[in-house]
């Protein structure tokens, strides 16, 4: 289903593109000294007096352009951008590297505090660490993260005059300082992500402590980190692998969000940016860099179940 679900995502993406109210003539007529500048031209230029089937095939790369070659996603070139003029890959790879490394800090630091604690309160079941354990994980989904990211910027500046730098520090040049930068951040993102893998986590090993092996487990006389961390706990990360799979577009929108509050140059602020411009290519190749990761992840996903539960066989 990849390929399909791809074609799927570039046409809706594409139509629903066309469909929001102005393009990008309009944000250039917008701008001071645009009043000479020609709309019929300019519509000309890019394309936007063609029929829509025309553009798209165009754009993917099935339709020769004005001057019969064939560019497109087919051939691997995402277009230019409109308003940059620049070529859409290259703002995506100025971009990409700012969301990873944010996104997967954020996923680990939501798995550093989800699974210990889910553990830890399936262990302590009804007891006031569970209570404890349990009250956090509601906390964590309750509170909107983009609040949360709002207050870490705002309470430091009122209280202490301080700001976090907005300029962008290369892991390459300063790899301390960039970790100081994408760590608060990162740890935002992982606490709106953390509550549900908690949740998940105690429920699951619940439902594997009962079970009769993990009691003939005990009466083996093996020691509880063997028991816990070998026996119950690989079977018991299978829902939770699913729930973290199905975290990632959250993560993602997450990414976008965070990005804006932190001045994070990454793929959310660059996303927002060309909506608002209506840079056709560009919010497109944004898109379309997305829905290959998320397919990806899922892929990754699915290959996950087959080492956690040998009963599971790809064909």
């Amino acid at each position: 289903m990849f390929i399909p679900t791809l074609l799927l995502v570039t046409l809706i993406v594409f139509g629903l593109v066309h469909l929001a109210p102005g393009n990008v003539i309009d944000a250039m007529l917008a701008q001071p000294g645009a009043e000479e500048l020609d709309r019929p031209a300019l519509e000309k230029a890019l394309g936007l007096d063609e029929p829509f089937f025309v553009r798209y095939g165009r754009w993917m790369g099935f339709v020769p352009q004005a001057d019969g070659s064939f560019s497109g996603i087919f051939q691997g070139d995402l277009a230019d951008s409109w308003w940059y003029n620049t070529p859409v890959i290259d703002l995506v790879a100025k971009a990409l590297p700012v969301t990873l490394e944010l996104g997967l800090m954020g996923l680990i630091i939501a798995q550093l505090i989800a699974l210990p604690i889910g553990i830890y309160s399936a262990l302590r079941q009804d007891k006031w660490g569970d209570y404890i354990a349990r009250s956090f994980a509601i906390l964590l989904i309750s509170v909107p993260g983009f609040w949360v990211g709002t207050m870490v910027i705002v309470l430091p500046a009122v209280w202490w005059d301080y700001m976090p730098s907005i300029m962008l520090i290369q892991f390459t040049d300063n790899p301390i300082g960039n970790l100081k930068m994408f760590i608060v951040p990162a740890i935002v993102m992982g606490m709106a992500m953390g509550g549900m893998t908690m949740r998940m986590t105690r429920t699951m090993m619940l439902e594997v402590l009962r079970q009769d092996y993990i009691r003939t487990a005990w009466a083996k006389g093996l020691r509880e980190r063997a028991v816990i961390i070998r026996h119950a706990l690989k079977n018991a990360l299978i829902p939770v692998i699913t729930i973290i799979g199905i975290q990632v577009p959250v993560l993602i929108g997450g990414t976008v969000i965070i990005e804006q509050i932190f001045m994070l140059p990454g793929m959310g602020r660059l996303s927002i940016g060309a909506v608002f411009l209506r840079d056709m290519p560009l919010i497109c190749g944004v898109m379309i860099i997305f829905a290959v990761g998320l397919v990806l992840i899922n892929l990754m996903v699915d290959l996950t179940y087959g080492y956690l539960d040998p009963r599971v066989q790809f064909k």
